[in-house]
């Protein structure tokens, strides 16, 4: 139905049909559903820690509360949290940028949102690697903008190489969005993948890079996480690099995420935020405070679980006949081939409906912008992760 289909005062505007719904938290809700039923559902479709929220983070919410630290804060955050996420920026991700050049979100996706609806115009391109992140090209239909598909396969990393982003560049490209270690495969750029990508940067000056680092305390693969403000810091002053808590500190529900870049689109991304939500939750902004200047080590320890997961689920999938995954950088997502299986199926949608008849919720490749199969996350404990893919293998044997 179209707008001008719609009866009477049932009318949206023509901007929200150019997106769809999240798939990702669709299957998440549809598995809720099923469980309040009373049916036995594992749900692997959500990208979140099953880690409990570490005490000295609760600890300080609480603390807020009970000082009545529940008033409107700056739009833009509290400065103790914009200097809390400066110290994470320099320490975590080797960026020094003072706390002005920083704003505060309620979650990351509101940071994205802004920083895309700000500078966006009907025509632009936006370049996003695929498989992407549900909700990138969404954002970049909303706001009116195209999306041009930089389509990566396994075999490559699932990483765009330099030659494939000087052909896709135009007149009209406004943003390259980059997310490393990437969300639904686990893809991690290197430093010198970041510089040769730089390099083809370096040539049009008119491209912004958004470079998503969210899930960069979950690299499992030698070396410092690397970032292109640092990698290339002459292009730092077209680069906005998003992180947060949410991930790295099993604080999804606290909805805080930070952006950092140049002083132009930072306060571009405040003036929309203004009217928008204004201040994130003072609250959530206590606690995340905690998290950025609080112990860090456990951080550690996590990633290391989140590892031996990885390598269990991996080596589970590619046991099932017809199945097949690479094992991921980073995140705690696996991008799960079933191209010799989706024959006996409609598409990849129809394969994850019968995947959930059999008691797991999983996310079809489709609505990442990939196909044929389905993405897992593997952030739940041993025990529920190996029952998920018995219940697999059963439902495709």
């Amino acid at each position: 139905m179209t707008p001008s289909e719609m009866p009477g005062a049932e009318h949206v505007s023509a901007a929200l049909f150019r997106i769809a719904p999240s798939r990702t938290n669709a299957m998440t809700d549809r598995a809720i559903a099923l469980r309040a039923a009373g049916r036995d559902i594992i749900s692997l479709s959500v990208g979140e820690p099953d880690f409990p929220t570490p005490d000295h983070v609760k600890a300080a919410a609480k603390a807020a509360l009970d000082a009545n630290d529940t008033r409107y804060t700056a739009v833009a955050g509290t400065q103790a949290l914009r200097e809390a996420a400066a110290l994470h920026y320099r320490r975590d991700l080797g960026i020094d940028v003072p706390p002005e050049r920083i704003i505060v979100s309620a979650g990351g996706k509101q940071s994205i949102f802004h920083a895309l609806m700000a500078t966006l115009d009907p025509g632009d391109d936006v370049l996003i690697p695929a498989p992407w992140w549900v909700s990138y090209p969404e954002i970049v239909r909303f706001a009116g903008a195209n999306v041009v598909p930089l389509q990566t396969d396994a075999a490559g990393g699932f990483r765009i190489t330099p030659e494939q982003l000087d052909a896709a560049i135009g007149p009209n490209t406004r943003w390259l969005l980059l997310n490393s270690p990437g969300n639904p495969t686990g893809a991690t750029y290197s430093a010198a993948d970041l510089a040769a990508l730089g390099a083809v940067l370096r040539r049009h000056p008119h491209v912004l890079v958004l470079s998503d680092d969210i899930y960069a305390p979950l690299r499992y693969t030698p070396g410092d996480h690397a970032t292109i403000a640092v990698v290339c810091p002459d292009l730092a002053p077209r680069v906005l690099t998003v992180s947060g808590v949410s991930k790295s500190h099993a604080m999804t529900g606290f909805r805080i995420g930070v952006a950092a870049g140049p002083e132009w689109l930072i306060r571009a991304m405040g003036k929309l935020q203004s009217h928008n939500s204004g201040n994130p939750c003072s609250i959530s902004q206590a606690a995340a405070v905690a998290a950025f200047n609080g112990p860090q080590e456990f951080l550690l320890d996590w990633r290391d679980r989140f590892r031996v997961r990885r390598d269990r689920v991996v080596a589970a999938i590619n046991a099932i006949p017809g199945l097949s995954t690479p094992v991921p950088d980073g995140a705690f997502y696996c991008m799960i081939d079933a191209a010799p299986l989706i024959g006996r199926f409609t598409d990849d949608e129809g394969l994850v409906m019968h995947l959930l008849d059999h008691g797991v919720a999983v996310v079809a490749a489709s609505a990442f912008g990939g196909r044929d199969g389905f993405r897992i996350s593997f952030a739940a404990d041993d025990t529920l992760l190996d029952r998920a893919v018995a219940r697999i293998a059963e439902a495709l044997a």
